[in-house]
């Protein structure tokens, strides 16, 4: 059963009492696809996520889920697994056991429970702590529980809010690796986060949101091209570049803007041995964000 798109959202509103979470959201998600949801804390992802699985009821607006629009139906929730932002583990039950109770929550049971939670074990990195209490965890070996619990009923839909908030290193690269064997079997990824580098490195597409707003969406390459604004040029040098070029000289570094860099030094045809250092900082999701906000997403 494929659907053109997996999600579809129209024209999404909700509030809590006076304050806006969102306002107006639509957005649509091709089945097989992973979409990053970036923006600041406060911009609405959760409160979006939240509509998307029938968790919260927006105020106005529709949605469907492959072809079914009543979200919080029993058929619809199991074809979607969801990790909360705010962790959904029993901290006094084992990794094993806390499995064993969402397994059942999903319908599974018999030998089919027993495989799953032990692919979950070995999706988490977690078998040789299967039988530790989770309390006795890394706020890391944490996150990758609470991803591998939504996964154990083999959902066609993963929905992760904020998954790599306040884990180490090592956790971080295995829940990116986590995330590309979800899209290498086909499944339909939704990644809130607002971590630029992030969304850059592991979406096909991006939603920008910001306070309950979508701003824009679409390809990393066509939001830099559309909004990212001219890459910049930085040459070090201790002696001025020569009058006739283009550009700002400060006394140490000469800069010029410019839509093709490489193109625009091969034309000055300037000699490599005039800096000492060489830069050219192309335009990422950081300057999109920051050209249709007016801030940095870095401002938190």
């Amino acid at each position: 059963m494929t659907h053109t798109h997996m999600v579809s959202a129209r024209d999404l509103h909700k509030s809590y009492g006076n304050r806006v979470a969102v306002a107006g959201l639509s957005l649509e998600v091709p089945s097989g696809q992973t979409l990053g949801l970036l923006g600041p804390n406060g911009a609405g992802k959760t409160t979006t996520l939240q509509m998307l699985v029938g968790l919260l009821r927006p105020d106005s607006g529709t949605i469907s889920i492959g072809d079914r629009t009543d979200v919080s139906s029993a058929g619809v929730r199991s074809m979607i697994g969801i990790a909360p932002q705010s962790l959904s583990l029993y901290e006094e039950l084992t990794a094993e056991e806390n499995l064993r109770f969402f397994g059942g929550l999903y319908g599974l049971k018999g030998s089919r429970l027993v495989q799953r939670v032990d692919w979950a074990l070995d999706f988490a990195e977690l078998a040789d702590r299967r039988r530790h209490r989770v309390q006795t965890y890394s706020g890391g070996m944490k996150r990758r529980l609470n991803f591998a619990c939504a996964l154990l009923h083999e959902p066609q839909l993963v929905l992760l809010d904020e998954p790599t908030v306040g884990v180490d290193p090592q956790s971080r690269q295995h829940i990116f690796d986590g995330i590309r064997r979800l899209q290498q079997a086909g499944l339909t990824v939704i990644y809130t986060t607002h971590y630029m580098e992030e969304a850059q490195r592991l979406c096909d597409r991006v939603a920008i949101m910001d306070q309950g707003q979508l701003l824009e969406q679409g390809t990393v390459p066509e939001l830099i091209d559309r909004h990212g604004g001219k890459s910049l040029i930085l040459g070090h040098s201790a002696t001025p570049p020569p009058s006739h070029w283009p550009g700002r000289w400060d006394g140490q570094v000469w800069r010029l803007e410019s839509d093709r860099p490489v193109q625009a030094l091969a034309e000055l045809a300037f000699d490599a041995s005039q800096f000492t250092r060489l830069q050219i900082e192309q335009p990422d999701l950081e300057s999109v964000f920051l050209n249709l906000t007016g801030r940095s997403l870095r401002d938190e």
